[in-house]
């Protein structure tokens, strides 16, 4: 019966791309991370939304689990099929098109498959911004973007993923398709459906293709790596900076001074950009649509004042393209530099950001009463609330017995993002990491509703399971 499956799905999709060689298969198979691996009864890579259809509808009658997956850079396994080896893993890659663009509308229409980084081309050279950056810019798939419903490090002034769509292509589990790419801002007829699907982690059907937000291009740009004292001074120069450069702020990213280490010991070519090694750092960017050179003085005079106030200790200002990217490349390198160091456990949290001080601080303490020689790693989007909170131990023969009490590390870093009224995942998703962690913390309530909607779009069970409930 297999052979009959299989086979119709080589029909729908051609010979050369359903795989099932272990060879083939392989890279699918593994997470970024390396924390996952599993096992699938084909890897299928269809061409177009009909293709995709057809799969759907054949995996359902056959109650065959699907798998959706993009570009493979996520990290909690939620693109990584079962060991069980049941699932057809269905790869969104080919789906590759830029399908529309309007620029007098400010929106992009594009497949799943479509690289980040090639949906900010486009957007580009039609003189417009799509703001999503992310590390993994150059490999991760907008699909998976949409589905994990990424954030990166603009958040604070366009906002994540979900803020950033406004229609969506979906194939639900039995293979039908639900065309919602209108290009609409205002549209009050209903529920708003496509947000059942962002976020959703390939839980309740696959998106296919989406009409996105652009925005107009910056002109103007100003980066400065800036050294705080501690998290409280640099809440403050948030404060301060919006108070005289308002929504110019494109993105404000803290930096503890262990993730700076790494990345110096690590990552060849990287160098310190400031003297001294001050505990904290604040990777500061402002962006204008005119192109104003009295953005920089502008900059800079916000600057100077939060020397006056105490809130910096010193600052460097980025006099071109190629010193701003020195300095970007400092904070997008931590998540690689920790991987060549070592195994460590991962945090993706997010706070008030009002309560980003008491957190570290509560945090630091709690973690050091049990472990007193922990290595604590945080960085991230201060500017929106999300930290990334990493420990391990610096050396590599005690690094293995304190990876062994995960568990117990997550609940020291889970319980207190809980009291200060936070989320255990900011950004990265629940996948299978912590599938059964946000038990924990969502209510019974939430969970019940989660259910509820996860029966009524997939019934038999069959998209991605053992994700994210």
């Amino acid at each position: 019966m297999m052979d009959e499956f299989l086979s119709t799905l080589a029909a729908i999709v051609g010979r050369d791309y359903l795989l099932v060689d272990g060879a083939e298969t392989a890279p699918y198979l593994n997470d970024w991370r390396g924390r996952y691996r599993g096992a699938a009864r084909a890897v299928v890579r269809p061409a177009d939304t009909a293709q995709v259809a057809a799969v759907l509808a054949a995996c359902h009658a056959a109650a065959v689990p699907v798998v959706p997956q993009g570009g493979n850079t996520g990290l909690c396994g939620g693109a990584t099929p079962l060991p069980d080896g049941r699932s057809v893993l269905l790869s969104l890659s080919r789906l590759n098109r830029v399908r529309a663009l309007d620029p007098d509308n400010n929106t992009l229409c594009v497949e799943a498959g479509c690289k980040l980084s090639a949906v900010q081309a486009a957007a580009h050279e039609a003189g417009r911004l799509f703001p999503l950056s992310l590390a993994s810019e150059g490999s991760c798939e907008i699909g998976g973007n949409l589905s994990t419903n990424a954030g990166g490090v603009q958040v604070l002034r366009y906002g994540n993923m979900r803020d950033l769509v406004l229609g969506l292509e979906v194939v639900l589990p039995d293979g039908q398709v639900w065309d919602g790419l209108r290009g609409l801002r205002k549209d009050n007829t209903g529920y708003d459906l496509k947000h059942l699907f962002v976020g959703a982690e390939g839980t309740l059907g696959v998106i296919t293709a989406a009409t996105l937000k652009l925005f107009p291009a910056p002109q103007a740009r100003a980066t400065a790596w800036v050294a705080v004292p501690d998290p409280a001074a640099a809440v403050a120069l948030l404060a301060h900076m919006r108070g005289g450069c308002g929504d110019r702020i494109t993105a404000f990213e803290i930096v503890g001074r262990p993730a700076l280490d790494l990345v110096l010991q690590h990552i060849e070519g990287a160098r310190d950009p400031l003297p001294g090694s001050a505990p904290w750092a604040v990777l500061v960017e402002l962006s204008d649509t005119l192109p104003d050179a009295a953005l920089e003085d502008m900059f800079e005079r916000e600057l100077g004042a939060a020397i006056e106030k105490g809130l910096v200790l010193d600052a460097a200002v980025a006099g071109s393209l190629a010193q701003a990217e020195a300095l970007w490349a400092l904070r997008e390198n931590i998540s690689e530099a920790q991987r060549l160091e070592g195994v460590s456990i991962k945090h993706d949290i997010a706070v008030p950001v009002s309560r980003i001080p008491a957190f570290l601080s509560a945090a630091g303490s709690r973690l050091r009463a049990v472990w007193p020689d922990v290595r604590i790693v945080a960085f991230g989007h201060i500017g929106d609330g999300n930290l990334h909170y990493n420990l391990s131990k610096a050396a590599a023969e005690e690094n293995a017995s304190f990876i062994a009490r995960t568990e117990e590390a997550n609940r020291v870093v889970h319980d207190l993002v809980a009291e200060l009224g936070g989320s255990i995942s900011a950004e990265h998703g629940l996948g299978q990491l912590k599938r059964e962690e946000i038990r924990r913390y969502k209510s019974e309530l939430e969970l019940l509703l989660m259910r509820k909607i996860k029966s009524a779009l997939d019934p038999a069970g069959l998209m991605n399971p053992g994700k994210l409930l």
